[in-house]
């Protein structure tokens, strides 16, 4: 799976909220000062060569849908971070952000009793 850009992320997310959308709606949910409608088509059109967008045509436009799951992308994303930063070592990577984000025992096991309830779901 490739890899986005903030940008290409900033859409992917509308996507992935919206289920489906034009250019216009995608524009609409995107912070100020908005983009120009040439920047997002083209980005749109970026993500679809990437395989990450399809689309189907609705009049004289088109709505565009994700075909990645964000769930899929996201664990990529986390393992290559994990894999980059940390040795691919997930107990590195809760030390490091438990020492710079001063997380406590307690939080630590909310995390913990949170991924067990995914584990067993």
């Amino acid at each position: 799976m490739k890899t986005l850009t903030k940008a290409e992320e900033d859409v992917m997310q509308i996507l992935w909220d919206l289920e489906e959308a034009n250019v216009a709606s995608i524009i609409e949910k995107l912070p100020e000062p908005k983009p120009a409608y040439n920047t997002i088509s083209t980005i749109v059109r970026i993500l679809e060569n990437k395989e990450f967008v399809d689309y189907r045509k609705e009049g004289r436009g088109h709505i565009y849908f994700p075909k990645v799951k964000k769930e899929d992308y996201s664990h990529k994303t986390l393992n290559k971070f994990v894999d980059g930063y940390f040795q691919g070592s997930f107990k590195s990577m809760v030390s490091f952000f438990m020492k710079e984000n001063d997380i406590s025992i307690s939080e630590l096991e909310d995390v913990l009793n949170q991924m067990n309830k995914n584990e067993n779901s």
